[in-house]
């Protein structure tokens, strides 16, 4: 008999143990995803379950509610200092976590309960009395298993339909987002008390409270996930929305360029129209021996022509327009800018894709171009089918990456801007069988853009 008394003993303290770091470890998962800090995520992880061990080896009567509120605390002031970085998305996932871990399992206490319940009246438990041991041996792995496996459904679901991670949670968002858990976490405890309360009155269960707390815990756990699937939507909705927007403003960048382009032709036939007569005014002047007069009239026709045609010749009107606006630009913003860019002329590529891309990154690499000597460069060439892009800009900065689509996080999008730049560069790269990639290294951010060309034959 002290035998097998140490026996139940055993398993009463290891459960409870068991039950600590299945958590921890589910804990460690739902961070997983969210954190790019390994070390950090299984600190917090870890912090949770020794926080939670401590608690139950503690000699103080701690209630449930409690240990787990400061075992998640602790997680998150954890989180907060390996990894000091949109500390309102930690604050979400603390909170979620505390509320699903709580409801999953006492899912599982409950039907840990009735099983155990419902077998010890049978005629076989009555008729075998030792089977009590393995009995409880059992409905324990059942709890252990149970709660575990809701739990992770539930982060599942979290993990997979939560798609923005790496971006930078709003207050408004966060609030929103947690105010499911805490009014799960409320009427948690208050079902509780009920149960616990009519448990330890009568000695029984209720199947009415049980059934009550089960629909209720599994409706929280609904709800949460139900909410965190909305919001996403509707923060993908705004995406869209934001991507539609400058989708636009690109079309419309297109028009402006098409309409210089005309313009650019325009004052082309009308030199070429008058070319002429300036033909026979520089022969009189010349003919008359007026050198002086002649070489002023040069130089301002000259100067007419260069206004008119523009100083850069990359192979096509579209792209030279695009790279004299930012020539200009760069002038105004003290940029120094080197142009070795050519059209690949004869090809697929279109030179509205090429617009896209000149557009977005140069317009990037003009306003995150940093340093005592601020510089942009461009280059172009092609080798067989295979035509590169390599724009460069000073920078002096660090980057922070989204690990999703492997692409620096702009101040843009963090602050609720656009911050699609390079995503719409990788998409056209793409319509071409390429892509991009990025390099910081000496102070120069390069983006280089491959792009495979096919020759037309017409």
């Amino acid at each position: 008999m002290p035998n097998h008394e140490i026996y139940w003993n055993i398993i009463y303290f290891t459960v409870p143990v068991a039950e600590i770091f299945l958590a921890g470890y589910c804990f460690n998962r739902l961070l997983n995803p969210f954190m790019k800090n390994s070390k950090g995520k299984f600190a917090a992880g870890t912090a949770y379950a020794l926080t939670m061990l401590l608690f139950y080896l503690s000699p103080l009567p701690f209630d449930h509610f409690t240990s787990f509120g400061v075992g998640v605390f602790f997680a998150f002031l954890i989180l907060c200092l390996t990894d000091r970085n949109n500390y309102e998305q930690k604050a979400f996932l603390a909170v979620t976590f505390f509320a699903l871990r709580g409801f999953t399992f006492a899912m599982a206490e409950i039907l840990y309960d009735r099983i155990y319940r419902f077998a010890e009246n049978t005629d076989y438990m009555a008729d075998h009395p030792a089977m009590f041991f393995p009995l409880y041996i059992g409905v324990c792995l059942f709890y252990l298993l149970a709660g575990f496996i809701f739990t992770m459904i539930s982060i599942h679901f979290i993990i997979r339909h939560f798609t923005y991670k790496q971006t930078q949670m709003s207050k408004k968002e966060a609030l929103v987002l947690t105010i499911p858990s805490f009014m799960g976490i409320a009427g948690y405890e208050i079902t509780g008390c009920y149960r616990n309360f009519y448990i330890g009155k009568t000695g029984q269960l209720s199947g009415f409270y049980d059934a009550l707390s089960l629909l209720f815990y599994a409706a929280a756990v609904i709800t949460i996930l139900v909410m965190i699937l909305l919001c996403q939507s509707i923060r993908t909705g705004q995406e869209e929305k934001l991507q539609n927007e400058l989708l636009a403003m690109q079309l419309t960048n297109i028009r402006h360029h098409i309409g210089r382009v005309e313009l650019y032709y325009q004052n082309i036939r009308s030199i070429k129209h008058d070319m002429a007569n300036h033909m026979i005014t520089l022969e009189r002047l010349s003919a008359e021996n007026l050198t002086t007069e002649a070489t002023e009239y040069r130089k301002k026709l000259l100067t007419v022509f260069a206004e008119a045609t523009g100083q850069i010749n990359s192979g096509n009107p579209v792209t030279d327009v695009i790279l004299q606006e930012m020539k200009s630009e760069a002038q105004k913003r003290q940029i120094r800018l080197d142009l070795d860019f050519h059209y690949p002329v004869n090809t697929n590529i279109d030179a509205f894709d090429l617009s896209v891309i000149l557009n977005n990154a140069l317009h990037n690499a003009m306003e995150y171009a940093t340093g005592d000597e601020k510089f942009v460069s461009v280059l172009s060439y092609r080798q067989d089918n295979a035509y590169m892009i390599e724009i460069g800009n000073s920078f002096n900065g660090c980057l922070q990456w989204d690990t999703e689509s492997v692409l620096p996080v702009t101040s843009k999008k963090k602050t609720g801007g656009h911050g699609y730049g390079l995503s719409n560069i990788r998409r056209v790269a793409k319509n071409y069988a390429g892509d991009i990639a990025i390099e910081l290294k000496d102070g120069i951010f390069l983006l280089s853009i491959l792009m495979m060309a096919e020759d037309n034959l017409n």
